[in-house]
């Protein structure tokens, strides 16, 4: 049975992981699950206060980074609260709307349609926020790509 415990936290593990790509999957929470059930299909004793104290940081860190890259990506392009808006409903949208492609054109397209609609700008100025949105995306997967692994690794550190 250790062998099937561990694969479906494993499986949690790597969910969290897709979730990095597909916003609509809340990485996070499956993490968290990973760990729970560690806890109840072998001990929660390893996962003191520290351990959550650490992931609770981790975590913080996963919805700033979040934030931020998206939003330093989009301003640093020229782009308003709309483009960050925009690209957030887009990144949402996109991989129901265009299934392969979305993940990447939806911030894309959300970005550009909200510059062009909310602030009227001219459609030069609003695909190099578009293409701003898709820079700060992906720096936001790398960037919590890094973070979730450093959650896993202290996991594995604390439990084995």
């Amino acid at each position: 049975m250790e062998i099937v415990y561990w694969s479906v936290i494993v499986i949690l593990f790597i969910i969290g992981f897709v979730g990095l790509i597909y916003p609509i999957i809340p990485s996070v929470l499956f993490l968290l699950a990973g760990y729970i059930l560690y806890g109840v299909f072998f001990s929660f004793e390893p996962f003191g206060w520290f351990f959550w104290l650490i992931q609770s940081f981790f975590i913080i860190l996963l919805f700033i980074a979040d934030y931020i890259a998206n939003m330093v990506g989009i301003q640093k392009y020229g782009g308003s609260k709309a483009g960050v808006w925009g690209s957030t409903i887009g990144l949402i949208l996109g991989p129901f709307v265009i299934p392969f492609l979305g993940i990447l054109l939806g911030p894309f397209i959300g970005a550009v349609g909200a510059e062009l609609l909310v602030n009227k700008r001219d459609f030069k100025s609003s695909l190099k926020i578009g293409f701003g949105s898709v820079v700060g995306f992906i720096s936001s997967v790398i960037t919590k790509t890094i973070i979730q692994i450093l959650m896993i690794v202290y996991f594995f550190l604390v439990v084995l």
